[in-house]
């Protein structure tokens, strides 16, 4: 019964995202929804941002193990990432009318700074995406009792996901993250209320967590030791901020006021919600504190399932696995899309300028098709945890995104070659303390790529100038208003 609900869930999933795709005819509708999308809509989509594997297995997992500050980065980093993003995209990006944030470097700065960031972002999905393939690969071997290998379930997952991502686009990922976000809620809160009982209460497992220590959460009086958990936190804050798919799902909504009020709506729910697989997980160690204390030193990602699976009857199993795979694809999705999106627009698109609109969308597909073929490789060979796998995504865009996004919106002498200059300078700091040092470095790598990023900016961008070119200062978000206007028209006209 638990093998056939989930492959109706699947096919009808699947059946959802290919009638979306009908409604697709143009490149704008595939990237951004055509910037048609309602309050609720937005609002789901925001919450799906995150809402994916990290937070159903590799969350709540770390939670039980670490407590809340082994989670700053994700829920507490993530959701500021959401709110932060919303004010800063809805108030600075929505009106340029754009489809990537590459698009937004070029107008800003130049090509070279538009293609090198872009490179950024694209390389930052490998660990994102990945993680997402490798959790359905999980779910599929623990649903079918390992009839299905984990590697099989990978491969299955990555073909379903990818079939109506090609064709439907960011309108497919809309209108299943709004389906979707009702699975997900009613799903996960109907089986905290199951495994509460046998756990005797929602008190008794809070009272156990907080005597355990659980829920302390910032670390001792150690300089050190807080460098790594604000070094935890920043990463996911702000090397978040820069990535295409928080763009997309902020910028498709219908107005910049619902573009803002979504973006805090989805991310006051998700930091909200993050704590019910926490509670779920965490209620598995009073319920069968031998089997899960094994569970923790070998595979802590497989708590939850096994809890569902050993202790609740079948329809909350398949209410728990459809709530999963809800998330799951979710976020999939949508970060299989943004990369390719990103590719097409910032790389491909510049080497043949006056291609058309009907071409250019097969392109986008085809970079799909491509880009999942990458990840799932990846996500095939490595050995890293979800949650390590989406806390390690961002630092590459930290280092290396971050500060010419901001710098460049907020500060008006920002320059292209303090662009540059704060790109490979955040990109080499960074990856030479990483690789020298590693997790022996008292003060985290990204951090120290993100200091030099700044001073990078700064330097570059009030030295004499001899790369690139400087727009007015006057008013350089109205020049750039006016800039995208007329690359509109020009990409318009026959």
């Amino acid at each position: 019964m638990l093998i056939w609900f989930v492959v109706l869930y699947l096919l009808v999933s699947i059946g959802i995202g290919l009638y979306a795709a009908t409604r697709v005819h143009s490149a704008k509708d595939f990237a951004v929804a055509g910037r048609h999308l309602p309050l609720p809509v937005v609002t789901a989509t925001v919450f799906a941002t995150w809402f994916g594997a990290e937070a159903v297995f590799g969350v709540s997992a770390t939670f039980v193990k670490e407590g809340l500050g082994g989670v700053v980065a994700d829920p507490f980093g993530s959701s500021m990432c959401l709110i932060i993003a919303g004010f800063f995209f809805a108030s600075k990006l929505y009106k340029l009318n754009i489809l990537t944030l590459g698009d937004y470097f070029r107008l800003r700065y130049s090509r070279s700074v538009e293609v090198l960031t872009t490179l950024c972002i694209v390389a930052s999905y490998l660990g994102w995406v990945s993680a997402q393939i490798k959790a359905l690969g999980l779910v599929f071997n623990v649903v079918t009792n390992d009839f299905v290998s984990q590697t099989a379930g990978m491969i299955l997952g990555a073909a379903i996901v990818l079939t109506y991502t090609t064709f439907g686009g960011m309108l497919s990922v809309a209108i299943l993250d709004f389906v979707q976000m009702g699975v997900i809620m009613g799903g996960m809160l109907y089986i905290a209320s199951v495994v509460a009982v046998p756990a005797g209460g929602v008190e008794t497992v809070i009272q156990h967590a907080s005597a355990a220590g659980k829920l302390d959460f910032f670390p001792e009086a150690d300089p050190w030791k807080w460098l790594t958990f604000l070094g935890a936190w920043v990463t996911m804050m702000l090397g978040s901020i820069p990535q295409q798919d928080v763009f997309q799902r902020i910028t498709s909504a219908k107005t910049q006021k619902i573009a803002l009020g979504g973006s805090i709506l989805g991310a006051s729910i998700y930091f909200c919600f993050t704590f019910v697989p926490m509670f779920i997980a965490y209620s598995a160690t009073l319920i069968d504190p031998e089997l899960f204390k094994g569970l923790l030193e070998t595979d802590s990602q497989l708590v939850l399932p096994t809890l569902v699976l050993q202790h609740t009857p079948v329809f909350a199993q398949a209410i728990f696995f459809g709530a999963v795979l809800s998330a799951i694809m979710s976020c999939s999705s949508a970060t299989l899309l943004a990369p390719s999106v990103a590719f097409s627009e910032n790389i491909v698109r510049g080497f043949f300028p006056h291609m058309g609109d009907h071409q250019f969308l097969k392109v986008m597909r085809a970079s799909i098709v491509g880009f999942a073929v990458v990840v799932l490789g990846f996500a095939l060979y490595s050995n890293a945890s979800i949650f390590k796998m989406v806390e390690n995504a961002y630092k590459v865009t930290l280092a290396g995104a971050f500060v010419p996004l901001f710098f460049g919106a907020f500060w008006k002498r920002a320059t292209t070659q303090g662009a540059l200059a704060a790109i490979f300078g955040g990109l080499a700091s960074w990856l030479l303390v990483e690789t020298l040092i590693g997790e022996a470095s008292l003060v985290p790598p990204q951090l120290i790529g993100l200091a030099v990023s700044m001073v990078g900016m700064v330097a570059g961008s009030l030295l004499p100038q001899w790369v690139g070119h400087k727009l007015p200062a006057e008013d350089i978000h109205e020049a750039l208003h006016h800039r995208a206007a007329a690359e509109t028209h020009h990409a318009n006209q026959p």
